[in-house]
């Protein structure tokens, strides 16, 4: 498999921490908009699973309905957005899409019913398939390639660190001041990222913009654009899918951030009924081991800047995996609250030995004209495994129970691993004169 670049045979510079990146300017405002942002988004979403369990007084399955209202747009819109990502001019783009959200998170005040909840969600979901991807090339063209990590890193900080904070202070907000005042929250939060990103200058990275040091290892120096015109959709969306399938390292990131995700799609809906059944304990053991996974999540996050600095990404992928498969054997053999804590933090940790490394060698190797192409496709792909795992565990439990699910996950991630061993890791090209 392809690795991240080593500084002793290549000539790289040293990795850079997460202080240096956020030094460089573009990266900082994005950083701080992906906070800002996503703080709104925590409240809104929050607020929304709030008026839908109390005030509607809706099943179960309506409000896991609303996760999937959101999740669906961008799993199916996905390879579709990456397209003309890499068509369209990157600022506005990122802006249009930051503004247009704004004013669909004001129409929340209005919404009454279920399916007006519904829709919302799925209309700032679409734009979010246009943005994510977008966002990435943002990142890409504004850090050297041995900084990639760190940007990764930085940027899921924010989201596992809401993980942590959000749901204490969404429950402040939520009950002193009602729902209406999350909803302007979130759309004030995206006017507030639109505006910095529109400050910005930003530019696309050609193969004459970062050659030799920062171009990726396995891959040609240029790749061909997106071609205008709406003939060439389909083709241009082949050209990103191909590059993937015939390129084994990321091919095996991918497989494995949507393995971590269906595994976690599995494990949401159901540890709240593994602490009722299986640990016969309360809801605040629930709540511990959810904020667990969240705590192991930032953990790791910054574990890999300081311990798994200078480790292969592919490396770190291979442990992530073997970290969930562990997790989840504590939780499936071990009847014990003390057992679940821990392996929930084992979980969380693993979670983030996945994300970082993988789309850190996803930037690394992919040619800059198809970084939108790919980006997208890895998000509908991440999404439609988050979807598969809230449909099916509920199924599966249903069915075998829900130590079995955990333990099934576990030996998947596992037979996972020996595939990448045996089948995605290409015969290493010997060094030349």
């Amino acid at each position: 498999m392809s690795t991240s670049p080593n500084p002793a045979v290549t000539g790289l510079p040293e990795p850079m921490s997460m202080g240096e990146v956020l030094r460089v300017p573009i990266m900082r405002r994005l950083w701080i908009a992906q906070l800002v942002s996503t703080f709104g988004d925590f409240l809104a979403l929050f607020a929304v699973i709030g008026v839908l369990t109390f005030k509607l007084k809706d099943t179960a399955q309506q409000v896991t309905g609303l996760q999937i209202a959101y999740l669906l747009p961008i799993a199916v819109l996905g390879i579709l957005a990456g397209v003309f990502v890499d068509r369209w001019p990157l600022k506005p783009t990122l802006v249009v899409s930051d503004l247009t959200r704004s004013a669909l998170c004001l129409l929340l005040l209005l919404a009454t019913k279920t399916f007006h909840f519904y829709a919302i969600l799925a209309c700032i979901s679409i734009l979010s398939s246009f943005f994510s991807p977008a966002q990435g090339v943002a990142i890409r063209s504004a850090v050297p390639m041995h900084g990639l990590r760190s940007a990764n890193a930085l940027m899921q900080q924010v989201l596992f660190g809401m993980r942590i904070v959000g749901p204490g202070l969404a429950t402040i907000l939520f009950t002193t001041f009602g729902p209406r005042i999350c909803y302007m929250a979130d759309a004030a939060s995206f006017l507030a990222s639109g505006c910095l990103i529109a400050s910005l200058t930003l530019k696309r990275v050609t193969p004459e913009d970062k050659q030799s040091l920062e171009t990726p290892l396995d891959t040609p120096a240029a790749a061909p654009s997106a071609k205008p015109g709406l003939s060439n959709i389909l083709p241009d969306m082949r050209q990103g899918i191909s590059f993937i399938v015939h390129h084994a390292a990321v091919l095996f990131v991918i497989v494995a951030l949507a393995a971590g995700m269906f595994v976690l799609g599995c494990f949401g809906p159901l540890i709240a009924v593994y602490v009722r059944d299986s640990l016969h304990a309360s809801t605040k053991i629930y709540g511990t081991a959810s904020t667990m996974i969240g705590i192991g999540m930032f953990l790791g996050v910054n574990l890999l800047n300081t311990v798994g600095k200078k480790i292969k990404n592919s490396t770190l992928v291979y442990g992530g995996l073997g970290g969930i498969a562990i997790g989840l054997c504590f939780l499936a053999f071990l009847l014990h609250i003390w057992a679940t804590v821990i392996g929930t933090l084992i979980i969380g940790i693993a979670v983030a030995g996945i994300v970082v490394p993988s789309n850190t060698l996803i930037q690394q190797e992919t040619p800059a004209a198809l970084m939108g192409r790919v980006g997208s496709t890895v998000m509908s792909l991440v999404f439609s495994a988050q979807i598969a795992g809230l449909i099916l565990s509920g199924l599966l439990a249903n069915r075998i129970g829900v130590r079995h699910v955990f333990a099934v996950c576990g030996l998947l991630l596992v037979v996972l691993i020996i595939a990448g061993k045996l089948f995605m890791e290409p015969k290493p090209v010997p060094a030349t004169t």
